[in-house]
C-alpha cells in the first residue's frame, strides 16, 4: 500500500519549484494562480528568495504548501499509472495541508488561502511572544515530557518525530532550561534551533481565533483516503473532526512517529515523500526499521 508525506516548515530552499515551472505548463498555472491569491508574487521568492527571505514564516509556509502541491498534481508521480494515487496520505505539521489538497479533500485554492491565514497568524505569534524551538536526541518520550513538566515557563514536547527524536517548543528562557536539564537526564544532544518561533505550542494560541474562522469557512470534503493527523495520529475520512483536528493542531503535538507506526500497521510498504527536502524520508526510514520492517522509501522533489 502506498503513503504519501508532505513535508512541513524547515524544508524550503532558494530555487524551489523552478524547475517544475519551468516544465509543466499546469505547474505553472497553478504557481501564477498562487501570486494572484496571496496579492504578491511568492514565486520569484521561492525561486531567487536570499535564505532569510524563505525563513520568514509568512512566505516559508505557502511556499512548501504550493510546491508539495504542484508536485503531487502536476509533477511525475514514481508508480503511479492514470488515478492510481496514494492508499493514505499524511503529512508533518503544515504538510498536513498538502496532503489534504491531494486526497481531494480541500482545493488547492482554499488550501492556499488557509495556509496563508495560518502563517500570517502564526508570524504575529512569533512576534508578539519570543519563543524557539530545540532538537532533543537520545531519551525516551516519557522523560521529556517529565522533564518538560517540571521547568518553569512555557515548554513542551512539540514534535515526536522518531523514537529518540523529539522537538521542545516554548518560551526562550524556558527552553534553554530544558536543555540543560535534558543534557543533565543524558540527553546525546539538546539544540536549539534557528526558528522564527514556538510552534505547536500554547504560544500560538493567540491565532486560534482568525485560524478557526479561516477553518469554518471552507468547504472540506471526505478525502479519496485516509489522512493520518498529527494531532491523534489516526486515520481520518470524517469533514467534521479534519477540521477540528486541523485548529487543535496550531498548539498541539505533531504526533509524527505514531502517525507513520500506524501506517506501516495498516500495510503502508511504500513512502513517498512530496515536497522540497528529504527529512520525512529518513524519519519513515529510522521509525521502519524500528519497526523491524522493510518499505520502500522515495521522494520527488
Amino acid at each position: 500500500m502506498k503513503a504519501y508525506v508532505f513535508p512541513g516548515q524547515g524544508a524550503q530552499f532558494s530555487g524551489m519549484g523552478k524547475e517544475l515551472y519551468e516544465s509543466s505548463p499546469e505547474a505553472k498555472a497553478l504557481m501564477d494562480k498562487a501570486n494572484d491569491i496571496l496579492g504578491f508574487n511568492i514565486t520569484e521568492i521561492m525561486f531567487n528568495g536570499t535564505d532569510e527571505e524563505l525563513k520568514a514564516t509568512r512566505v516559508t509556509q505557502p511556499a512548501i504548501f504550493i510546491h508539495s502541491v504542484a508536485l503531487a498534481l502536476c509533477g511525475e508521480i514514481p508508480g503511479q499509472a492514470g488515478n492510481d494515487g496514494p492508499d493514505m496520505v499524511g503529512g508533518h505539521s503544515l504538510g498536513e495541508f498538502s496532503a489534504l489538497v491531494a486526497a481531494g479533500a480541500v482545493s488547492f485554492e482554499d488550501g492556499l488561502r488557509l495556509v496563508a491565514v495560518r502563517a500570517n497568524e502564526m508570524q504575529k505569534c512569533c512576534e508578539k511572544v519570543p519563543g524557539t524551538m530545540a532538537a532533543i536526541i537520545g531519551l525516551p518520550n516519557e522523560t521529556v515530557e517529565e522533564v518538560c513538566a517540571g521547568v518553569p515557563g512555557v515548554v513542551i514536547p512539540a514534535n515526536y518525530n522518531s523514537d529518540g527524536q523529539i522537538v521542545i517548543s516554548g518560551e526562550k528562557e524556558a527552553v534553554l532550561a530544558a536543555c540543560d536539564a535534558l543534557k543533565a537526564a543524558g540527553a546525546k544532544r539538546a539544540l536549539p534551533l534557528p526558528v522564527g518561533g514556538a510552534f505547536h505550542s500554547p504560544l500560538m494560541e493567540p491565532a486560534r481565533a482568525e485560524l478557526a474562522k479561516a477553518i469554518e469557512a471552507t468547504e472540506v470534503k471526505a478525502p479519496r483516503c485516509p489522512i493520518y493527523q498529527n494531532v491523534t495520529a489516526l486515520p481520518e475520512t470524517d469533514p467534521v473532526r479534519i477540521k477540528e483536528n486541523l485548529l487543535k493542531q496550531l498548539t498541539s503535538p505533531v504526533r509524527w512517529t505514531q502517525s507513520v507506526k500506524n501506517m506501516l500497521a495498516d500495510g503502508a510498504d511504500f513512502f513517498l515523500e512530496i515536497g522540497p527536502g528529504t527529512v520525512l524520508q529518513g524519519l519513515v526510514k529510522r521509525i521502519s526499521a524500528a519497526q523491524g520492517l522493510e518499505v520502500e522509501i522515495n521522494g520527488i522533489s
